[in-house]
């Protein structure tokens, strides 16, 4: 899927590209992510795949940026 995404939860199982804004989102092994993620989980299974940039919410709407290695 290639878009934008905002979800309460998401399960990547397959491939995105694109930003995603979700409470928490968990990419499942096989699942690829490519792109923004904002969120306040992010849960990466073994042999799953994320390329990109990482925006974590906390509880207080504060915001840190975790930015690709």
């Amino acid at each position: 899927m290639v878009g934008n995404i905002n979800a309460e939860r998401l399960i990547v199982q397959g491939f995105i590209e694109g930003s995603v804004e979700a409470n928490r989102v968990e990419i499942k092994e096989g699942g690829r992510m490519s792109g923004e993620i904002t969120s306040k989980e992010l849960i990466i299974e073994a042999k799953g795949v994320f390329e990109g940039n990482s925006v974590v919410k906390d509880a207080k709407n504060q915001i840190g940026k975790i930015e690709k290695a």
